[in-house]
């Protein structure tokens, strides 16, 4: 079981910078690129960084690059938890 899903991801969306009011969060998201949710890479920073204080899980600046989507970050987050013992 995940510890981290699409719908932690979705309440940090909500209060990140990025989103475009017109974008359905709770629309099937999972495989959207965030440049299409009207996020661009600072505004995934940002989003990587609430992760960070909220979950104490690090990720790298470069680990934007591969979180392109909702479903990408989701698994990226999960992994860094497994790597970290949370």
């Amino acid at each position: 079981m995940s510890k981290f899903d699409l719908d932690d991801l979705r309440a940090i969306m909500r209060e990140s910078a990025g989103v475009d009011e017109d974008i359905d969060l709770n629309g099937d998201i999972a495989d959207i690129e965030f440049t299409e949710l009207g996020y661009d890479s600072l505004a995934v920073l940002e989003l990587a960084s609430q992760v960070q204080r909220k979950y104490s899980v690090p990720i790298p600046d470069d680990a934007v690059h591969e979180m392109l989507t909702p479903r990408a970050a989701v698994d990226y987050i999960n992994k860094q938890f497994s790597i970290a013992g949370v």
